[in-house]
């Protein structure tokens, strides 16, 4: 059965081995996000840890590194905790197709339990905050799914957008935001701002394994992150709605916060260290009043360290940037094999397809840059055969050292858009993109000396299974 809450996730980690309670009392710095940071560098078997004994913390409950490793995600889907990634990437795909399912309205959400309104709004009493890096400006929320309606059509289901953007807390009713242009929240907020609005709000903490990360999918803009929620359980994903906004928000959550984002207020926000691995400078950006604080008692908080990958942030936007990536270039190039964007949310992509021209490959990369994600995020792509699986990366360097001519497979392109986080776009968010044609010329392109190349032998794919087999079996 899915999961329809934090809480059923975690227990199911800890029957399969993959919760560490730390029970010794800890400081909040810098010894939760150490932990945390720790965590990704132990490999793909990295548990969640769980932290209930935190020095100046009164019943704190903290979860960090929940999607933490390629085990933990297998079992956000429901799948054996051994899956390989690969295989977890295609289940994904496949799930995907199932979307839409509606969700399922329910009442007497767990998170009704207690509330704080108006004035009597303290955040610092109900979260157990703490910084991640040590250059960060403040305390950061960066697991949340945000959730807003397009202010022209707020009755439209689908364009009410449930993302993950982070939040720094500023006071105890205060959060400053960072809404990325290409991203749904930031196209409601300059349709509230033209009409002088604010913009109503709903932040969810807390939430089950698989809103966590659908929150981080770049779908399209009228696309529901439920319904896509409901085709990756494979059953409706429970939600309610929220008192104040009146918003869609899940069922199962720890926290939600309800506000508005004030119209064309603006107050300086972070550094933060970011998923690029750098640290983001101060920049103003939009401002939250907190209006009402629902939450479950003794809540649990659950956050996420992010820093030099491989981070949890690495695993929980891995599979959610690839599977778009790869169905929205089928939808118009239904030769594309396969997308391998888990590097660095996806700036740098790998793409495997067949080709029905010279050219051909270049054209797949450039619609790969127009994507809803692309536009903000892909700065380089190489593409590859359809036999190179773009997830083998030897496979992929053998294809960029014997099929590439740098004078004409690298293509640059100038000046265009890219999250201001990137390091390297020069002003912030603006970049030169890359194109890496690693693919075999095809007519009337045709250039090297391809004539010839190797091949497995037939054989090869039944005995890969069978020495996968007998390796397996003289382990147990």
């Amino acid at each position: 059965m899915p999961y329809d809450d934090l809480r059923g996730f975690l227990d199911t980690l800890e029957k399969e081995g993959q919760l560490l309670r730390v029970t010794e009392e800890v400081l909040p710095e810098p010894d939760l996000a150490a932990a945390a940071n720790a965590a990704g560098r132990i490999g793909e078997g990295a548990p969640a840890l769980w932290f209930d004994n935190v020095k100046g913390f009164t019943d704190a409950r903290i979860a960090l590194n929940v999607h933490g490793s390629w085990a933990n995600h297998a079992l956000a889907l429901g799948l054996p905790r051994h899956t390989p990634v690969k295989e977890q990437v295609a289940e994904f795909a496949r799930r995907w197709d199932a979307f839409p399912i509606a969700p399922e309205r329910r009442e007497d959400a767990p998170w009704r339990e207690n509330t704080q309104e108006g004035e009597d709004v303290d955040l610092f009493s109900v979260l157990p905050l703490f910084r991640l890096n040590d250059g960060d400006g403040g305390f950061y929320l960066d697991k949340a799914a945000v959730v807003s309606r397009d202010p022209e059509d707020p009755g439209h289901f689908g364009k009410q957008n449930v993302g993950t953007y982070r939040l720094q807390v500023i006071g105890r009713n205060r959060l400053a935001m960072q809404p990325v242009p290409v991203h749904d929240v930031a196209l409601h907020l300059r349709k509230a701002e033209e009409r002088g609005e604010d913009l109503p709000i709903a932040i969810t903490l807390g939430n089950d394994p698989v809103m966590a990360i659908v929150a981080g999918m770049p779908m399209g803009y009228d696309q529901s992150e439920y319904e896509m929620a409901g085709a990756l359980r494979g059953a409706p994903a429970p939600i309610a709605t929220a008192p104040f906004t009146g918003f869609d928000v899940p069922w199962g959550s720890e926290v939600v916060i309800e506000g508005v984002i004030e119209s064309r207020k603006r107050q300086i926000e972070g550094p933060f260290g970011e998923f690029t691995g750098h640290y983001s400078g101060g920049r103003r950006m939009p401002v939250i009043r907190v209006e009402r604080v629902s939450h479950r008692t003794n809540p649990v908080f659950e956050s996420l360290y992010l820093g030099m990958p491989w981070t949890e942030c690495d695993y929980l936007v891995g599979p959610n940037t690839c599977v778009p990536l790869l169905k929205q270039l089928r939808a118009e190039f239904p030769e594309v094999q396969a997308v391998n964007a888990m590097y660095t949310h996806g700036l740098l992509a790998v793409i495997s397809t067949k080709k029905r021209y010279g050219g051909f490959a270049k054209a797949v990369a450039m619609r790969a840059m127009t994507t809803p994600h692309g536009l903000g995020y892909i700065t380089t792509v190489i593409v590859v055969d359809e036999d190179v699986d773009p997830f083998d990366l030897p496979q992929v360097m053998w294809a960029m050292s014997s099929k590439v001519n740098p004078a004409a497979d690298v293509v640059v392109l100038p000046n265009l858009s890219v999250v201001e986080l990137a390091p390297a776009a020069q002003p912030a968010g603006i970049t030169s993109k890359m194109i890496i044609d690693a693919t075999t010329p095809v007519h009337p392109d045709e250039r090297g000396n391809f004539s010839t190349p190797t091949k497995d032998l037939p054989e090869t794919k039944e005995w890969t299974a069978r020495l996968q087999r007998l390796i397996a079996e003289s382990r147990r």
